[in-house]
């Protein structure tokens, strides 16, 4: 579709991308020059739509962004007091103690927050200082340059048919221009996803890894409620099929998140894990917490687990990388907004210095360096071997090891380990059906666990059904002729969503199907598919899930 012909719209700096790491830039560039023209592009139906987070938020982003946020009404009010670790057994617990655990894993001066909310504040911050915020604005193109470098993005394309042809309501979108680029599209972001690969980013670097973190909203018996409570459990249900964990925090208004992470480098393609995340329900503590509560939200997103090994190279001709683009959390803390909020503060800085030298469309240079030598590049340098060695290991190992490769980068700012390798991708860590049992999982309750599609009905996801599919097949035959009978086709239960189907019926052949209308944006699929035949592109804009306070 290339003769297609749009209007277009210059601007100092477009970013793509109304999370933590966007708007903290399009702050950061306001507050430095009040005169630069600046956008934020969001493709959720409002700012905080399509964000999904823990969380808890270590506020050391936005004390240097915004350092009087408390006086500006930040909706950030639930400071933690009590921070729990425990291991689960299929019927009990052990609680680990707090005393040999580095100082960085401690969670008090942290707060519990919505992301989605704090994401929804920070763009009325934006807007007060001049910055125009665009929701409903999915960018599915990148505008080159004649040099090759990145110079803007296409957004707000509408109305094309299934087949991908334009419809009688087609909409071509805009072409908006900028003297950079700063793509925030968070994990595995699919314009981000093509700047890696056509500029390789991330050569020298290890593959980037990743987790599924799942989550509801409960309302609980206020008697049961701990406002200010943070829980993480390891252990039961996922043994030694995969790595991960839980979380359950305890916000205000007798409210709490309950969630679940599941590491994607797992073997076993029979895993299921919506219903590992159903099953840890159903453990005693976790079953009497909630036990008189009801389930009102519901939602799913992929988290960058790869750390310091797997950053790509964050700036490109043109542009830079914001955030998870990047892959900036914390692993072993759970936590990576803090480091959103400085790599977009820190990139706005650099932009800020070369538009003011009359630069445009180079390398920001000095962007890469501050992410890798400033406080960013610190948090995720000590914790490098945890991911790693739990990958590689187990549990225990990562526990013990971890901790003290921790203690001895924290006291010493060295690893006795060095730094070690992630090995293969999620996708090639999938092993073939035939080596491994498939797993019997209890059935919801209806109570404590839900199925699928009526959880999914929580997300208040929507899109268009008339539009094409923005899941994509690079071969529309792989799924049956390669997946299916190599991996017993785990797209039907790595998607937490339930977009994919292999349907079997008598006499005829077996079909896959994509019900991309369920999609929640959580990108397992892009990144877990062994074949990686399946490409995650953007819907039209503010179709997807539409998120309250997750």
């Amino acid at each position: 579709m290339a003769e297609i012909e749009r209007e277009s719209m210059e601007y100092d700096v477009v970013i793509v991308g109304a999370g933590p790491a966007g708007l903290s830039a399009a702050i950061r560039l306001k507050q430095l020059d009040a005169e630069l023209n600046v956008v934020v592009l969001e493709k959720g139906s409002e700012v905080g739509a399509h964000i999904l987070s823990g969380a808890v938020l270590d506020p050391v982003g936005l004390d240097a962004l915004i350092p009087d946020w408390k006086n500006r009404g930040a909706p950030i009010t639930v400071p933690v007091r009590e921070d729990d670790f425990y291991m689960l057994g299929e019927a009990g617990q052990l609680r680990i103690p707090n005393f040999p655990m580095p100082p960085l894993m401690n969670n008090h001066g942290n707060y519990i927050v919505s992301m989605g909310n704090v994401c929804r504040w920070m763009a009325e911050q934006a807007e007060e200082l001049g910055v125009e915020v665009f929701p409903g604005m999915a960018c599915s193109e990148l505008v080159y340059g004649e040099s090759g470098e990145v110079k803007g993005v296409v957004a707000g394309e509408f109305g094309l048919n299934p087949d991908g042809t334009p419809s009688d309501a087609y909409e071509p979108g805009m072409e908006l221009h900028g003297k950079y680029v700063l793509l925030g599209e968070g994990v595995r972001g699919s314009l981000s996803k093509q700047v890696i690969e056509k500029y390789d980013l991330s050569a020298g670097k290890d593959p980037q890894k990743f987790g599924l973190g799942m989550k509801e909203i409960w309302e609980i018996d206020p008697e049961k409620h701990r406002e200010g409570t943070v829980t993480h459990t390891m252990g039961w249900p996922l043994g030694k099929n995969a790595g991960g964990g839980s979380f359950i925090y305890h916000l205000e208004n007798n409210q709490v998140y309950v969630g679940f992470v599941v590491h994607l480098n797992y073997e076993n393609p029979h895993l299921y894990p919506y219903m590992e995340f159903q099953r840890f329900k159903h453990h005693p503590m976790v079953a009497e917490l909630l036990k008189g509560g009801k389930r009102i939200a519901y939602g799913a997103r992929a988290i960058s687990e790869g750390g310091w090994q797997s950053m790509p190279e964050p700036a490109f001709p043109g542009g830079a990388l914001l955030g998870c683009s990047v892959g900036l959390v914390n692993v072993p803390r759970i936590k990576g907004n803090h480091n959103a909020m400085l790599s977009g503060k820190a990139a706005a800085e650099e932009a800020f210095a070369a538009i003011s030298a009359g630069r445009s469309g180079d390398v920001l240079d000095g962007y890469g360096r501050t992410l890798r030598e400033g406080p960013v590049g610190k948090d995720l340098k000590r914790v490098r071997n945890v991911k790693p060695l739990w990958s590689r290991y187990g549990l225990m190992a990562s526990l013990g090891l971890g901790g003290l490769d921790m203690w001895t980068n924290s006291l010493f700012g060295l690893s006795l380990l060095g730094t070690l390798s992630h090995g293969k991708s999620d996708a090639e860590a999938t092993g073939k059906a035939s080596d491994f049992k498939p797993i019997d999982y209890p059935k919801p309750d209806g109570k404590l666990s839900f199925d699928r599609l009526t959880n999914v009905s929580f997300s208040m996801t929507n899109h268009e059904e008339s539009q094409p599919a923005h899941l994509k097949l690079k071969d529309e035959s792989v799924p049956i002729s390669v997946n299916l009978p190599a991996y017993a086709e785990p797209a039907q239960r790595y998607c937490p969503a339930g977009v994919y189907e292999v349907v079997e019926e008598p006499g005829k052949d077996a079909r896959f199907v994509i019900n991309f209308q369920n999609c929640v944006h959580c990108k397992t699929c892009d990144i877990k598919d062994p074949s990686q035949n399946i490409v995650w592109t953007v819907p039209q804009g503010g179709d997807g899930p539409n998120y309250p306070n997750m």
